[in-house]
C-alpha cells in the first residue's frame, strides 16, 4: 500500500497491486488494472519509488544490495 495525495490535497492509501500504468500530463496520473484513472500530487519518480518499495516490502521484488551481488557473482 502506498500513500498518496490528491490534487485537493485529502491523502489515500492505494494498494499499488492494482496499478497498470503512472504517466505524467504534467500531472501524475494513475491508470488502474480496471480503467479507472487517479490524478495525484506525486511525481512520476516519486511514485515510482513508493511503488517499487512496496513490492520490496511485501517480497514482490528483490532488494537492490541482492541484484547488486549477483551481478558481481556472474
Amino acid at each position: 500500500m502506498v500513500e498518496l495525495t490528491k490534487l485537493n490535497d485529502h491523502t489515500f492509501t492505494l494498494n499499488a497491486l492494482y496499478i497498470e500504468q503512472i504517466q505524467a500530463f504534467p500531472d501524475t496520473t494513475i491508470t488502474l488494472i480496471n480503467g479507472k484513472k487517479i490524478v495525484v500530487k506525486e511525481s512520476e519518480e516519486i511514485l515510482t519509488e513508493l511503488v517499487s518499495e512496496f513490492y520490496k516490502k511485501i517480497g514482490l521484488a528483490p532488494s537492490l544490495s541482492s541484484i547488486n551481488t549477483k551481478k558481481k557473482e556472474e
